[in-house]
């Protein structure tokens, strides 16, 4: 005789297959005498209920699924860290897929986890089309949306106020003394980059300076040390003595050929980046950023979607702003 199934306990205890089911899962009151009777069968036929049939029954796989675009993008791995260990605590485990910026092999993520029963998808991602969204609302699975670069209408998500954050690491360039300060951003029409600008201008202006912005098409170290020229020479000639960059590669590629150039860094300029790599810490000198905290984040996501699951009180009601902090460092004085 092979392995025992429901079917087997139902017969010799004399009860239907729901009357075992009620039993197994405490789902509806079951009598006394018969509830014994399943539980003597259980134990006579040594029945050991399959998790998978029973959180089919239950429909509850405690699994979350995750989706990124690649793992080897740093803060997506912070991310991922907040999400698990936050979901480790109330006892989800998370099922990780990348999906390395193809739209193909997203849908396919979503399909595969979808078929893994899991409860709840925290989907990271930079550009998020609106194919996978209709998607991904077909799937009538909960899920919660973090894209660094779009926003989505009637869509709550955890982010950073990007303005706010690029308005407060501006005002103190100015507070260190500067009287000048150009920024240089990234030229591709998205809510981060607009949002940072927006950011950069509104504090100039408040402040009564004159506006310097340099853009650039790319986001590596390499795009920093490729403007080196041009950004130093409207430098040189606008007495500019601090330069806020958009994340901290390129802040990084500039303060590169400011070094080749003999161009000290912080004494002839101060030089900022934006995000906080764990490069920032251990390039000399060492940059002065912006943190983000992508860890609680991730965290808040992975609790926000577990309410959301549980269909407890919604916490997304609105976005979740999270505030950063400006991590003073060598490269600005």
């Amino acid at each position: 005789m092979g392995q025992p199934t429901i079917k087997d306990v139902a017969k010799l205890a004399g009860v239907s297959i729901s009357t075992v089911s009620r039993v197994m899962n405490n789902s509806k009151p079951v009598s006394p005498e018969a509830r014994q009777k399943v539980l003597d069968a259980i134990t006579k036929l040594d029945f050991k209920p399959n998790e998978l049939a029973r959180s089919l029954v239950m429909r509850r796989s405690n699994l979350v699924g995750v989706i990124v675009e690649d793992i080897g993008i740093e803060y997506m791995a912070q991310l991922i860290r907040g999400v698990e260990e936050i979901g480790r605590v109330y006892k989800y485990d998370i099922l990780l897929q990348s999906s390395y910026g193809s739209e193909e092999a997203l849908n396919n993520s979503i399909d595969f986890l979808a078929t893994k029963q899991v409860e709840g998808l925290i989907i990271i991602t930079e550009n998020l089309t609106d194919e996978t969204l209709i998607k991904l609302r077909e799937t009538r699975i909960p899920f919660i949306l973090l894209d660094k670069y779009h926003a989505y209408k009637n869509l709550n998500t955890v982010k950073i106020d990007y303005l706010k954050e690029q308005y407060k690491l501006t005002k103190y360039l100015y507070d260190l003394g500067h009287e000048s300060v150009l920024y240089i951003g990234n030229e591709e029409d998205n809510v981060l980059n607009n949002a940072k600008l927006q950011g950069y201008n509104e504090a100039v202006n408040d402040l009564k300076k004159e506006s310097f912005v340099l853009k650039i098409d790319g986001l590596s170290s390499n795009d920093g040390y490729n403007i080196g020229k041009e950004a130093i020479n409207l430098c040189n000639e606008n007495n500019i003595t601090a330069v806020s960059l958009m994340n901290d590669e390129v802040a990084i590629g500039f303060i590169d050929y400011c070094a080749d150039h003999g161009i000290k860094v912080p004494d002839k300029l101060s030089v900022t980046g934006f995000g906080d790599a764990s490069i920032a810490s251990i390039y000399r000198p060492n940059l002065t950023t912006v943190s983000i905290p992508y860890y609680d984040i991730g965290a808040i996501a992975i609790r926000a979607l577990i309410k959301r699951i549980k269909k407890e009180d919604e916490i997304l009601l609105e976005d979740w702003v999270i505030e950063c902090n400006i991590v003073a460092r060598e490269s600005s004085k």
